[in-house]
């Protein structure tokens, strides 16, 4: 259908066709033939509904001429909007016959009917199997982010404890993302904090190092781990490798489920070493079981009949959704998670947890059980798909009773508990974004606010940082920062750092909305999520006083950005203020700047302030915390980083053989090419760097 056509017909979904208007004198040429198509597919086109909104019409008539193609084996398709942006994703069984399904204009609930009326072209994916259907879903949701489909908000990988398998000492380390490293995965752990606790009692009980290969390679005494009886030495043979190994073993049996056989052993060694009068070696077995029984006393609830499983409960309040997840490993509880996926209302609860799941398992390992608070449609499917992915059967079960059940209520509970904290804070931040638009005379609520600063020393490894917060609270997902690289600027030129980084930011967002535009000129705006914050910032505060303002507001001008305050003010423009930190820079005595306003300080008791100190020590946070990382990773870089053909494993020999990137320097070419591992190319190319460099 041409763009014209698009532009006369009425956007609102309750807007009627006239009786006499006809689906075929937009474009489309339904024919007899969809009668015989819909006696083949068994699904009623409800070509003759004219009842319908004509938006509604026009999607489906759109859907139809898509639908009459369709192959009727397993595969995914995607609804597309009319500025590109992808609507809905969804699988099936038979593609024809689900498809079929969106082909009538009525009877449909409020979020398909929106879903239809939207949709401009659609796309499809043919599949070998429904399994594969399932996991393609899953992977385009997760890419695409489709407005109208169940959505995951936090998809950040879980951490894990790994025992590596590469060194003749294994390291005990906190691993999170891709499982490459060679070794011993014990996990997931629901939080950062949980695995910590675990490995520092890990650490004080079976003494595995947990210093680097390069740290524990160049060791030629103890570090202070050893000292305190966190490490056994084997950097320096103060354990014999065998001994080692006996601790590593213990370590893996303790993650392995095997916790209470370690523990009685270590109880019988103890016993016989205090026997024998050594005394020191029986505290040191008493220190390590009491770190053992930390592990494990902390653990929560720790089931008798469940070694391992993922435990899913969902739930709705107040409109939102959450999905609780516990983890149990090896019969102990390994911690649990509180979701809360975006999904439109007229989801039922299993919709939502049976869309959560293909998501949620796209890129973990599953374990050997799943125990759901509500059955779900895809469950046969959903666990071919899991076992096949894992290698070994997976279980998707409903408990109806017993201890199974029991911590799926469990599970619920704490969703509802989680739910109802989130719902809290939310009305919270909601207050507190009200008050930021009554204290800075802002004219519209307050979706979005940006905070912006820089971090450096004397102008190296500048960085610049942008916070964002919103209607949920601080977004981390939408933090962003900026590696300074205008290298004309003077050390130190925060006006300069200010400029780029803006420029950076809203040229950008002024690019993306016009691209937006121009693809689809006439596309209806879409409807805002209460939850989420919009793109564009409604306020942008700046760490500086009257000049870091006006420098700010004349770079937004020459984007083309509108601004909100002073005489070239726009109602619809962003707000822009800066803050100036008090004398001695205290806390609580900052003076406010606004164009077209007089300097402005906020009462000391005014949430408002408070909440205004905790968005700037949180950018302050961010750009100080980048820059350091910055900082060290330039000072631990090694000159040989940057030699092409300089891998790991000749560093690393290079390095046994010199000691140090500045003897390396200094060695002939002869010395260089007799290093293990080193030919006579890459010796000259590490000759002729270092010799370059000084030359």
């Amino acid at each position: 259908m041409s763009r014209q056509n698009l532009k006369s017909l009425p956007d609102p979904i309750d807007a009627a066709l006239p009786e006499d208007a006809d689906a075929d004198q937009d474009g489309f040429d339904i024919d007899l033939d969809d009668d015989v198509a819909e006696a083949e597919s068994g699904v009623d086109l409800g070509l003759d509904d004219e009842a319908a909104p004509a938006s509604v019409r026009t999607g489906a008539a759109i859907i139809r001429q898509h639908w009459r193609t369709l192959p009727l084996g397993p595969g995914v398709y995607r609804m597309i909007g009319q500025d590109g942006a992808v609507l809905y994703v969804g699988k099936a069984k038979s593609l024809k016959k689900r498809v079929a399904s969106y082909t009538r204009a009525a009877g449909h609930t409020n979020r398909i009917a929106r879903m239809i009326a939207a949709t401009h072209s659609m796309m499809f994916v043919s599949t070998a199997t429904e399994t594969e259907a399932l996991l393609l879903e899953a992977n385009y949701i997760k890419q695409m982010r489709p407005r109208f489909n169940v959505l995951m908000r936090d998809d950040k990988s879980f951490p894990y404890i790994l025992i590596t398998g590469d060194h003749r000492a294994p390291q005990l380390v906190k691993h999170r993302g891709a499982r490459n490293r060679k070794g011993d995965y014990f996990g997931p752990f629901a939080s950062v904090s949980a695995v910590n606790r675990t490995l520092n009692a890990l650490q004080r009980a079976f003494l595995l190092r947990s210093c680097t290969d390069s740290y524990f390679d160049n060791r030629t005494r103890p570090c202070l781990l050893f000292q305190i009886k966190r490490c056994s030495g084997p950097c320096t043979h103060e354990v014999s490798d065998g001994d080692y190994g006996g601790l590593v073993g213990e370590a893996r049996g303790f993650l392995s489920g095997r916790s209470g056989l370690v523990r009685n052993r270590l109880a019988e060694e103890m016993v016989g070493a205090a026997e024998l009068l050594e005394f020191e070696r029986a505290g040191r077995l008493r220190d390590r079981i009491a770190a053992l029984s930390a592990i494990v006393g902390t653990q929560g609830i720790n089931p008798k009949s469940v070694e391992e499983a993922d435990v899913f409960a969902v739930g709705q309040e107040a409109g939102q959704f959450f999905v609780e997840v516990f983890f149990f490993r090896t019969a102990q509880n390994w911690g649990n998670r509180a979701f809360f996926p975006r999904a439109d209302k007229t989801f039922g609860p299993a919709e939502v947890l049976d869309s959560f799941l293909a998501q949620f398992y796209l890129d973990k390992p599953p374990p050997r059980l799943i125990l759901l608070s509500h059955d779900i449609e895809d469950r046969e499917v959903l666990e071919a798909a899991l076992s096949e992915r894992a290698g070994h059967r997976v279980e998707v079960s409903v408990p109806q009773r017993g201890e199974k059940r029991e911590l799926v209520d469990h599970a619920a509970r704490n969703g509802r508990e989680a739910l109802a904290r989130k719902l809290s804070d939310t009305a919270s931040q909601e207050k507190l974004l009200q008050a930021l638009a009554g204290a800075f005379a802002i004219p519209r609520p307050i979706r979005r606010v940006e905070v912006y600063d820089n971090s450096h020393i004397m102008g190296t490894n500048a960085i610049g940082a942008m916070v964002v917060a919103g209607p949920t609270g601080f977004m981390k997902t939408q933090y962003r920062t900026f590696n300074i690289k205008d290298e004309t600027l003077t050390p130190g030129d925060d006006f300069g750092m200010m400029r780029e980084m803006l420029g950076r930011r809203f040229s950008r967002l002024m690019k993306d909305s016009r691209a937006k535009a121009e693809a689809a000129p006439d596309a209806p705006p879409t409807e805002p999520d209460p939850d989420e914050a919009p793109l564009w910032p409604d306020l942008i505060l700046i760490d500086g006083g009257k000049g870091q303002l006006e420098a700010v507001r004349t770079i937004l001008r020459e984007l083309g950005v509108p601004v909100l305050f002073g005489s070239d003010g726009d109602p619809e423009g962003v707000a822009v203020v800066g803050i100036a930190k008090g004398p001695e820079r205290n806390a609580g005595r900052e003076t406010f700047f606004a164009a077209g306003r007089d300097p402005f300080k906020l009462a000391d008791r005014d949430p408002a302030l408070y909440f205004v100190q905790r968005l700037r020590d949180e950018a302050h946070r961010f750009a100080i915390g980048t820059h350091r990382a910055r900082r060290k990773k330039d000072i631990t870089r090694s000159p040989l980083d940057e030699i092409g053909g300089i891998g790991p494993a000749r560093k690393r020999a290079l390095l046994h053989a010199f000691g140090t990137a500045k003897a390396i320097g200094r060695a002939s070419l002869d010395d260089l090419a007799r290093v293990p591992g080193v030919n006579a190319a890459t010796a000259k190319r590490i000759y002729e760097y270092f010799h370059e460099k000084a030359g």
